[in-house]
This record gives C-alpha cells, structure tokens and sequence, in this order.
C-alpha cells in the first residue's frame, strides 16, 4: 500500500492543526500504523510537541525543502512511535528562498517520493496562513483535514481555504480532496458551538467527521510535557476522542 499523506491545514491559527497532528499520528501508531508527522510551521510547534528540541536541530525540513538533505537524512523517532521530520524558525527564511528555486511548489512532494513506501500515513502539520509551505504540503498531499473550531468567523475562513484548495487542484494536484473537516475545542453546552456545528453538517454532510473534539485540559497541558496526549492521560476525553478519530479514519479508508 502507497502512504496516505494528509495535510492538516486551517490558516487560521490556533484551531487545533498541531494538536491532531501530534494526537492523531500518535493514535494511528497505537493501532499499528507507519506514520511520519512533517513539520512545516516555523513555529516548530509540532516539533517541541513530540519532545524534540527544535534549538539543537542538525537538520529540519528546512534542508528538506531547500536540497540540502533527504527526508531520510532528517527524520527522528518521537516517543510516541511515529517519525518525525522536525522545523524550527529556519524555516521562514525558506519562504524566500523557495522563490528563487525551480519547482518551488513541488519541493515537498518530489522530497516524498523516496520514502512514501515506508508509511500507512504521512501527515502534515502546516503553518497557519495560506503560503508556499502550506502549497508544498497541499501539492504533496492526498487530501487535507481541516481542523476548525466552531465559531462566528470559522466558516467565514473556511471559503477562503476551500478557494486555495480548488486552484490547486485545478493547476498543481488533481488528485487532492478533503479528508474532512474536524471541531476542534468544541463546547456542547456552548450554543454557538452547536449552532455552527449544526451548519456545519448541514453544508457539508459526510465530509464531517463524527468524531469531535472536546475543550480538555489535558489536551491543553500534554504539549508542554512534549507528549501526545495518549502518552500523557489515556483515559482522558481528549485522548479517547483522539483514538476515535484515527478508527474513523480508518474505517472510511477501508470503505473507499
């Protein structure tokens, strides 16, 4: 089987696109998935998550992008079992120099190639803003999720993303779809939560994922300990929403 890459991509900051990242890579290796998480957020945000220091990095996806190292040559193994190809701040100064490069929106993909074999999934933790980074991870991408937190302006955002998704698929990536798209930080006794969520289902339908995410404080803390947050306190709501989303996600594979 080829690896499913899956970028996880919302330019609004803030709405949960590390936290499923990090959350889902590590419940897709609880049940015995390959899985490699790619950093593309200057941030490094992804990074520290997994317990890796992004300061004492030799090599990130920076080199990635810009030629000077493989996939292979970068990649470490976080705690939680999944491989990780880390960031740090660098990164933004390949913005620029992505410009000046041949192929510069197909950086990512054309790194891919010599290790998607080795993976059941590949996911993509993109930067929050609609750039070249979050264009080579939607060029290399299968499909996106997009993670988005029920709120007045969410949908609002999520035009401006479903446009960038299109133009892409219509010049750069014919193949790439939505995955789906996941409430994050939900509060069922919110009523807008609800309502949004509400319209939510009603545009989108089977492309919402049943699976919702709650608010949960040891979701919140879990970074901070560069753990995922089934490492961190499996029986928490967090964690068991994290493991339902990797069976959905699963099972929606093994129907298509």
């Amino acid at each position: 089987m080829m690896s499913r890459i899956i970028a996880v991509a919302n330019q609004k900051g803030g709405v949960g696109k590390t936290t499923t990242s990090i959350n889902l890579g590590a419940s897709l290796v609880k049940t015995r998935r390959r899985v490699m998480l790619i950093d593309m957020d200057p941030q490094g945000n992804a990074t520290m998550g997994s317990g890796i220091n992004k300061q004492a990095l030799t090599c990130s996806t920076y080199e990635v992008l810009i030629g000077d190292a493989t996939i292979a040559d970068a990649r470490v193994t976080a705690g939680a079992g999944y491989d990780l190809v880390p960031a740090n701040d660098q990164l933004s100064g390949a913005q620029v120099e992505l410009i000046e490069l041949e192929r510069r929106e197909r950086r990512l993909q054309e790194a891919l190639v010599a290790v998607a074999g080795e993976y059941d999934y590949v996911l993509i933790d993109c930067p929050p803003a609609l750039n070249l980074l979050t264009v080579n991870a939607l060029v290399a991408a299968d499909a996106v999720m997009i993670p988005m937190q029920c709120e007045y302006y969410a949908l609002e955002g999520l035009t401006a993303l479903l446009g960038i998704i299109d133009k892409i698929r219509q010049s750069l990536n014919p193949r790439l779809k939505i995955e789906g798209l996941l409430r994050t930080m939900f509060d069922p006794r919110n009523n807008l939560d609800n309502e949004v969520s509400a319209q939510l289902k009603q545009h989108f339908g089977d492309v919402l994922y049943r699976t919702i995410i709650p608010r949960n404080v040891r979701l919140a803390e879990a970074p901070s300990y560069g753990k995922p947050v089934i490492s961190y306190d499996l029986q928490s709501k967090g964690a068991q929403a994290y493991l339902a989303l990797a069976g959905e996600i699963l099972r929606r594979d093994e129907a298509a």
